[in-house]
Formats: C-alpha cells, sequence, structure tokens
C-alpha cells in the first residue's frame, strides 16, 4: 500500500492503539509517540502501548510516561510502527494477533525483514521508521511542531547513528529538516541519546570495550555483556545501546557483534555491519531480522558455541552484497 493509502485509512477511524516493539529503542517509541500526536490532532482518540518498562534515558521528553503496559480503549484500530514481526510485540503478541479478524490493523515499518502481518502494511526500507510516520503525518494534514517534531528527531537520530550510517540518504535529511523546522531540539536530543552517559555507564564500557573479542583476521569483533557485570554497576540492559557501534570505528573490523546475557545460556545479540556483510541474513539464520546494515536475534546455548556459530554465519554472509 502507499503513505496516502494508509492516511486515507486512518482519517476515517475514530480510535486506535499503537503498538511498539520489546525492549524499545528511540525509533519505535519516536514512531509511536509523533502518530500518537497527529491522531489526537485530528481527534482520533489513542494511546500507546509497549510490553515492558520504558527505559529512564528517554524521560527527558515529555509524553513517555503515557506509555501503556497494555491497551486501555477499545480501539478501532490497531497500529504496529517500526515492528517487523508479531514476536516483536512480546507480552502483547496476542493482543495483537487476536485482533487480526477484529479490528483494523495498521503495519508501518522500515526493516527489510518485515513479514506484512497486519491487514494494511507499508513497509520501506529507510534508516529510520520514523522518516515513514513523518511522510505518513504529512499525508494526514497535520503539521509537524513542539513534542511531535522531538519524537521525530528523536528515531531518526537514534536509528541513523547520529545521521552516519549507510543507509542514510536524502530523505533522511528532507525528514529531519522538517522536524528541525518544527522546532526539534536536535542539539539536547543528539547529547541525550548519543554522548551521555553516567559513570556506572562509563566505567561498563571501558570495561566491555577492553576485552573485545577478535575474529575472523580481526575483521569481526564481538563485545560481551553478562548480567553480572550489569548487576554489578547497577545498570539495566538499555545501559549497553551503542557499544555494537564502537567496534565499526577500528579500522579492521567490518562485522561488529554485541552479545547481552539476559540470563545464563540466553543472549540477546546486536549485529551492525559496514557493508560487506549482510547482517540481516546473519540474524534471519537464528531467527531474527533487521537491516543489511543493522540487525538483531536472540541466542541460546555456551557462549564459545554461540560466538562459533556467529563467526560462521557471518562468513556465510560476507559476499551477500
Amino acid at each position: 500500500m502507499s503513505i496516502l493509502e494508509i492516511a486515507n485509512i486512518l482519517k476515517n477511524i475514530k480510535s486506535a492503539v499503537i503498538f511498539t516493539h520489546v525492549r524499545p529503542d528511540g525509533d519505535t517509541l519516536g514512531s509511536g509517540m509523533a502518530l500518537s500526536r497527529a491522531l489526537s490532532v485530528c481527534g482520533i482518540a489513542n494511546e500507546v502501548v509497549n510490553e515492558g518498562e520504558i527505559p529512564a534515558m528517554y524521560g527527558f521528553l515529555p509524553g513517555i510516561k503515557e506509555i501503556k503496559l497494555c491497551p486501555t480503549l477499545d480501539a478501532e484500530a490497531y497500529i504496529a510502527v517500526d515492528t517487523s514481526d508479531l514476536a516483536r510485540f512480546g507480552a502483547l503478541e496476542p493482543v495483537f494477533r487476536g485482533a487480526l479478524r477484529k479490528k483494523i490493523t495498521v503495519n508501518i515499518d522500515h526493516h527489510i525483514s518485515n513479514t506484512n502481518f497486519a491487514a494494511y502494511n507499508f513497509v520501506r526500507e529507510r534508516a529510520s521508521n520514523c522518516e515513514n510516520i513523518a511522510e505518513l503525518i504529512a499525508a494526514l494534514g497535520v503539521k509537524i511542531e513542539g513534542d511531535l517534531a522531538d519524537f521525530l528527531m528523536l528515531g531518526m537520530v537514534t536509528d541513523s547513528g547520529g545521521f552516519s550510517h549507510g543507509d542514510v540518504n536524502g530523505d533522511t535529511f528532507r525528514a529531519a529538516a522538517l522536524a528541525a523546522d518544527g522546532g526539534a531540539d536536535v542539539s539536547r536530543i543528539g547529547y541525550e541519546m548519543l554522548r551521555k552517559k553516567s559513570k556506572a555507564r562509563a566505567l561498563l564500557y571501558a570495561e566491555v570495550i577492553s576485552k573485545l573479542r577478535f575474529l575472523s583476521e580481526d575483521t569481526l569483533a564481538i563485545a560481551l555483556v553478562t548480567a553480572e557485570r550489569l548487576s554489578h554497576y547497577g545498570l539495566q540492559g538499555d545501559a549497553t545501546e551503542g557499544i555494537v557501534d564502537f567496534a565499526l570505528s577500528i579500522d579492521c573490523v567490518e562485522t561488529s557483534i554485541c552479545l547481552l546475557e539476559m540470563k545464563k545460556g540466553q543472549y540477546k545479540v546486536s549485529l551492525r555491519s559496514k557493508g560487506r556483510t549482510d547482517v540481516n541474513a546473519v540474524a534471519r539464520t537464528f531467527g531474527g531480522g533487521g537491516h543489511v546494515l543493522a540487525a538483531g536475534c536472540m541466542l541460546f546455548g555456551d557462549y564459545e558455541e554461540i560466538c562459533d556459530k556467529l563467526r560462521y554465519a557471518v562468513w556465510q554472509h560476507a559476499e551477500d552484497l
């Protein structure tokens, strides 16, 4: 479907619940909150939901605390943002799945791995889903300004790595310009998302980076963050944001992986590539997905075995581009 067709569907609804993905990042929160603000301007009752606690790092933006753990509206439409498949809703998956035959369901995403799970799908691969949401908001006839502009900028800054990733293009900057012209606080968002660190977080970074593991003739770097070290510094999993990107600044590294231990034998895997490796294909090997240059999955088992599996999968997909 086109973005105009999605906009026309939304113009004719009276209420909506906007679903964001599990372990929320800036792009899903920015997408959900910006769309929420736009629907409110259109007179459409709405709420944003997420299955878990929102990381404290996003608390500087007004409205974040409005996000609910589950729907309270008996809404006409369920809208998914920045979510590639139903499993990414976490505990809310049965809620969205159960609505597929009962409600209007809409899916707006930018992941190449998206499964087109809703009745109405708009999936366009871009540096951030907030670029898609900005286009949708314009099609709704809503002015991009105030909090809405901040939320769009949040998603664009975080998912593009401060407009530095390889999938950033003119569309990214045009959408960012609209948000900036609408008053988005680019400086503060950039600082809060990309540079600000507590002392504990800085110490964790230093420790993890000092123990980077280099494989495949130093073209692959793997960082490990254990649950014990997170607990030692009094941090949560969201404190590891950005660790996976560090190794890509090393000239010999083509692929960077961060393993975050969720519990014994379970690791959240974040993958990044400079372009020689299709990390979306790597993640798909293990039931995950994302983009060619940035993806993720979950792996279970022994740490050494997981490293071997990832090393082999990266080697398999290094020539896919």
